[in-house]
């Protein structure tokens, strides 16, 4: 696939900007927003045509870290996550009974980055979604177990790599760790995919790839970012260059996902932020506006774990999962 050339905001970004609301919260026209409302949210011509597909599981998230071990025992005490495998060379947490997150060791690494996700869609045949894959220009490449599991690794517009499969691999989660917890467990239970922060060269690019490819779904184009619902495993906001601003082009950030948000059960505002602090954790608000998390429309504090990933900690679930969107959309 030819990917257009695009224009990136230069714009200096606050810390409170990149945890939650995007660039033209407050208004266009402004600073930290320059275009007028009917340019910033003009859409682009899609890049490619509809799959049809459908996103109904998300199977793992893969991290490089440089100690797996230690990463994994913080999730599993934190988060209620459970060790599924590990082998030395990586280790694999059940998030729930909805999906996994995979830690490779990555010595090279000073600490955990997103290396890629997996995610299952319907309907699947394997020799239709790889024709399909590459009548967009795409590059499959097959990973299977020989056990039933198959899938096709492809790169999206950033590089970042995108796996989509036939089906999520379940377990009971039940091996032992080899690394100690490193405080007392919580009892809380990861039960959503708040959202991924993921930060693009073109943010409206990325967003109608995986509109098009994997059947997401927007929620409003805000100018700087656009939320999308991965159908029901969770959300993703994607940040970053708008093509439509025709300003000079600034050197991009780099392309990642800085940090995930999943939501907890029980949630308790003032007793998660008090767990996080005994455990020697800072815990950072987030509310993405000016509201006191006591009164804001979405809530959620912010840490980091052993191997320096931000991890974010909120009150969104299935029912209340449009939360962020909303407490953030800029007014007309």
């Amino acid at each position: 696939m030819k990917l257009n050339l695009f224009l990136v905001l230069g714009v200096v970004i606050s810390a409170a900007a990149v945890y939650g609301q995007g660039r033209c919260r407050d208004g266009y026209g402004t600073p930290g927003c320059p275009l007028k409302r009917e340019v910033a949210t003009r859409p682009i011509t899609p890049v490619f045509a509809p799959t049809g597909w459908k996103t109904v599981a998300l199977d793992h998230i893969t991290f490089l870290v440089p100690d797996p071990q230690k990463e994994a025992a913080f999730y599993v005490a934190l988060m209620g996550w459970k060790l599924r495998s590990d082998d030395g060379k990586q280790a694999v947490l059940d998030i729930g009974n909805w999906s996994s997150a995979v830690f490779k060791h990555a010595p090279d690494k000073q600490k955990a980055t997103v290396e890629g996700f997996c995610f299952v869609i319907e309907p699947w045949n394997a020799a239709k979604v790889e024709a399909e894959l590459r009548k967009r220009g795409l590059t499959p490449v097959a990973e299977n177990d020989g056990k039933g599991f198959e899938s096709f690794h492809v790169k999206d517009p950033n590089g970042f790599d995108l796996q989509i499969s036939n089906r999520a691999q379940k377990s009971a989660g039940t091996a032992k760790l080899s690394a100690p917890l490193p405080f007392e467990a919580t009892g809380w239970k990861t039960v959503w995919l708040d959202h991924f922060s993921y930060n693009a060269a073109n943010y409206k690019e990325t967003a109608s790839f995986y509109t098009n490819l994997l059947g997401w779904k927007e929620t409003y184009d805000e100018g700087s970012q656009n939320e999308l619902m991965i159908g029901e495993i969770g959300d993703i906001i994607i940040r970053g260059g708008n093509p439509n601003n025709p300003a000079p082009a600034a050197p991009p950030r780099r392309e990642r996902i800085d940090h995930i948000s999943f939501g907890i059960i029980p949630w308790d505002t003032d007793g998660v932020k008090a767990a996080l602090e005994k455990r020697g954790l800072r815990a950072r608000i987030d509310t993405s506006t000016k509201d006191d998390i006591h009164v804001a429309a979405f809530k959620s504090y912010h840490t980091t774990t052993p191997n320096g990933f931000d991890l974010q900690i909120s009150y969104v679930t299935h029912e209340n999962r449009l939360a962020l969107p909303n407490a953030v959309k800029p007014k007309p």
